[in-house]
């Protein structure tokens, strides 16, 4: 069996050329290609021809139908008319209507592929160093670092599916202030069990890990001289497992206290010196950062001769590239949002590319309980942990939910509906839906071939509409990559799962009518496929009963 070709894409491509030709000059970076949200406007949107309408000078209807005039015949020329049945000209919107015929070779591509389809080589083999979560060690990890674990994880995933070198990277601000702080709110904990009465200074950590901490030492009998080495090292236990019981592994965990050790601060900061980068002013050196667009230079070494965290952080980067990777992609939490501007100048001080790091910002995460949002804070060991999520909520629920707002946005997360084994919750939602359809399967104790099935035979409107939704699967991966959120992923699932109840409340599946009962098993079938790949992707399990 040939592969299906993938329209869109060579729409995208021929719709570039025919743009080229009426306009050489244009700068056009990539034609937007997606699903309408309304099935009336057809299956495939671009919004092209009004985007270019301004650097073309034309006006836009104009524009929208000389591209649909050549593309009808640039289509027909490679054999791909009969999958298009029609394209309209819509207010300047250029909308596609595929065929009937179109979706069932989609269906088949799929029971062709399985866990393969919407898999493209996009990425060519390109390394990509995916670091997140990062927590200071000097605590449980909490949910928004939980929420950062599973969108960094997630991405990873798709970014192998799609093709590119991943690896994933946790890095150990294991030294400085923090951690200075954390050995000292142990050694006053041990004094108190010792009956020592102690002024506990507010700004020390004060959660119930810190005494388990200090009793651990107690019990023990052991002498500690590094209580910050030793709180580092038994939360580090702690975070590695939680992590692990989340489903989140890492390639490597990257020490700041090793790098400097290492002399690769001292060696990074003598190398942008030679470039010039640096300076001296007030008694500190100065990294003239504002040259890159930062709203000013930055110290990357104070008066003391201590350094400021943007020191290590250039040297940490510079390391990265120097082990091979060509893309690096950062999750910070919203704290550091003004951190950005001088962490990409360091990079193109280091002569490396401005695109060859992303950072995205993931903003908090608020846990509500019976209406009302729970109140956290981490130096007072107020907060609520990812180990509680999940030992409340299970792995796969905490997952999806930490997902399912957009990373740029506040989540809100509430624990009564994630709980739920009721449609309103979700994931239970689709988990559902792939059980369902693995009841009827196991039903059948020999099924026919699905490449004989007769698939003209499905044209009932939740029918088409299902198999319309699972030729979406492929687009909303490549969002994912291209919006570099995998929320998409959720969106996509919910709409999946809700299109395949209601196919199933509307019809029957085991009917005499063997033909028709054959075209619903590859119907269902393909919908079984594409469920278990996304929710595969979530790192999320597939149930086959529920």
């Amino acid at each position: 069996m040939k592969k299906i070709k993938n329209t869109s894409y060579i729409l995208e491509e021929l719709i570039k050329a025919i743009l080229a030709k009426l306009q050489p000059a244009l700068t056009l970076e990539r034609i937007e290609l997606e699903p309408p949200k309304d099935f009336t406007y057809g299956d495939l949107t671009t919004n092209v021809a009004l985007k270019v309408s301004s650097q073309i000078k034309q006006n836009p209807l104009k524009i929208a139908d000389e591209i649909i005039g050549q593309l009808r015949q640039l289509l027909k020329e490679r054999g791909l008319d009969h999958d298009i049945r029609d394209i309209k000209n819509q207010k300047g919107f250029i909308n596609f209507f595929f065929s009937r015929d179109y979706y069932y070779e989609q269906l088949r591509e799929i029971l062709y592929l399985k866990a393969k389809f919407g898999k493209r080589n996009l990425g060519k083999n390109k390394k990509v160093l995916v670091e997140f979560v990062s927590a200071n060690p000097t605590g449980p990890l909490s949910i928004a670092h939980a929420r950062q674990a599973v969108i960094g994880d997630v991405l990873a995933n798709v970014l192998t599916f799609l093709g590119y070198r991943v690896k994933r990277e946790y890095y150990l601000n294991d030294e400085g202030n923090q951690i200075k702080i954390l050995g000292e709110s142990v050694r006053l904990r041990l004094k108190e069990l010792g009956q020592e009465k102690v002024d506990f200074p507010p700004e020390y950590y004060q959660g119930e890990y810190i005494f388990n901490i200090a009793r651990e030492i107690k019990n023990k009998g052991l002498r500690v001289k590094n209580f910050s080495d030793y709180a580092v090292g038994y939360i580090l236990k702690i975070i590695r497992r939680e992590l692990r019981d989340f489903r989140v592994k890492f390639d490597y965990w990257y020490s700041q206290k090793q790098l400097r050790r290492r002399g690769k601060i001292r060696a990074t900061l003598d190398l942008l010196r030679t470039k010039g980068f640096l300076y001296e002013k007030e008694g500190a050196l100065w990294f003239s950062s504002s040259r890159w667009g930062d709203e000013k230079d930055r110290v990357v070494l104070k008066q003391d001769g201590s350094y400021t965290y943007l020191a290590p952080d250039i040297a940490y980067h510079r390391e990265k590239y120097r082990r091979g990777f060509e893309w690096l992609i950062n999750f910070w939490g919203p704290d550091h949002h003004g951190y950005i501007k001088r962490l990409e100048a360091a990079v193109q001080a280091l002569d490396k590319k401005p695109d060859s790091l992303s950072i995205i910002i993931v903003q908090l995460a608020s846990i509500f309980k019976a209406g009302q949002p729970l109140q956290m804070s981490t130096r007072r060991g107020q907060y609520i942990s990812l180990r509680e999520i999940v030992d409340e909520v299970g792995v796969d629920t905490s997952r999806f939910f930490f997902l399912m707002r957009r990373t740029s946005s506040h989540l809100d997360f509430d624990l009564e509906i994630a709980k739920r084994h009721t449609p309103e919750n979700p994931i239970f939602y689709i988990q559902y839906a792939h059980a369902r359809i693995c009841s009827i399967l196991n039903k059948i104790p020999c099924p026919s071939k699905l490449k004989k099935a007769d698939l003209s035979l499905l044209k009932e409107k939740e029918e088409m509409v299902l198999l319309r939704r699972l030729s979406e699967f492929p687009y909303y991966i490549y969002l994912v990559l291209k919006n570099l959120d995998p929320y998409l992923i959720t969106v996509y699932m919910q709409n999946l799962a809700n299109d395949f109840h209601k196919f199933y409340d509307a019809h029957r599946v085991i009917i005499e009518d063997r033909k028709l009962k054959d075209a619903r098993i590859a119907l269902i079938t393909g919908a079984q496929i594409i469920l278990a790949s996304g929710l595969g992707l979530m790192g999320i399990s597939r149930p086959k009963r529920m």
